[in-house]
């Protein structure tokens, strides 16, 4: 496994474990760098996602047809959140990667429905990702 297919699964913990225990990511992402688990790109994936939460839950409720944010598995909620920033606000990360890595993690971490669902939203997002970034 990749350093950032690492720092992906980090950050997925984070975010998982800050919404679902209604704590600020901050100290969530603060609980693990003091195991030692943290690296730059974590943070950057943490930071990013919350700093721009509100566009990305837009985003992905647009393209998520059918689903709320509210309905999904939280898993598939956060593992979209971080992918659709990569494809957005990450320049160095191409879009096939970022879909890639979130769909392994979906299907490691989640339903078995997740992988066709949230490939369906991220491969849409996209698509229209230049329309997105303007």
């Amino acid at each position: 496994m990749s350093a950032r297919s690492k720092a992906r699964k980090r950050a997925l913990d984070v975010l998982f474990a800050s919404e679902m225990r209604n704590r600020s990511t901050a100290e969530a992402l603060e609980d693990q760098a003091e195991a030692g688990v943290v690296n730059e790109y974590t943070v950057t994936l943490v930071q990013g996602v919350t700093e721009r939460r509100t566009r990305l839950d837009e985003v992905i409720s647009t393209y998520a047809q059918g689903w709320t944010l509210d309905r999904m598995p939280a898993v598939d909620r956060n593992v979209l959140r971080m992918a659709t920033f990569e494809v957005l606000y990450v320049d160095d990360v191409p879009d096939a990667v970022a879909v890639s890595e979130a769909l392994n993690l979906v299907r490691d971490l989640s339903t078995d429905e997740s992988p066709a669902f949230v490939n369906g939203v991220l491969g849409n997002i996209v698509r229209d990702r230049d329309l997105l970034t303007r």
